[in-house]
């Protein structure tokens, strides 16, 4: 289970040196029940579906993230991979574009931003966040 990214993650992140506009690309799979054992607060009276969840963190994090001058480029239901291991599947894939790792970071480390997060830890079982980079076609 990947959730959030770790040390040895963010080193490597940094390390790509990107300059300029990136895309992150969200592999997402979701809980079949949200757990907001990590942040009751944020937890609604009745249990709710993992990608109800979701659906909170995606409401309360789109300001914040048009506020950094981000923006959503795809957001669509995934699956099982055609070519990959069948017995893996991602239920949400996202395209988030940035206008860099300043941009990025200021995003993901304010405060208001980070009040609704929890929404995001009920909601997934899994993860992966891959930065891409613009390239030419050869």
């Amino acid at each position: 289970m990947y959730l959030d990214p770790s040390d040895e993650n963010a080193r490597l992140f940094f390390a790509r040196g990107i300059e300029g506009p990136f895309t992150m690309l969200n592999l997402l799979r979701f809980r079949d029940w949200a757990d907001y054992s990590a942040h009751p607060d944020l937890a609604p009276p009745e249990p709710i579906p993992g990608h109800l969840a979701y659906d909170r963190y995606v409401r309360h994090t789109l300001p914040y993230l048009a506020a950094s001058g981000g923006s959503v480029e795809f957001f669509g239901v995934g699956g099982h991979p055609f070519v990959g291991p069948t017995d893996e599947r991602w239920d949400l894939v996202m395209l988030i574009r940035q206008g860099g790792v300043a941009d990025f970071l200021a995003f993901a480390s304010n405060e208001g931003y980070l009040a609704g997060v929890g929404h995001r830890t009920a909601a997934l079982a899994d993860s992966r966040l891959i930065p891409l980079v613009d390239r030419p076609l050869p």
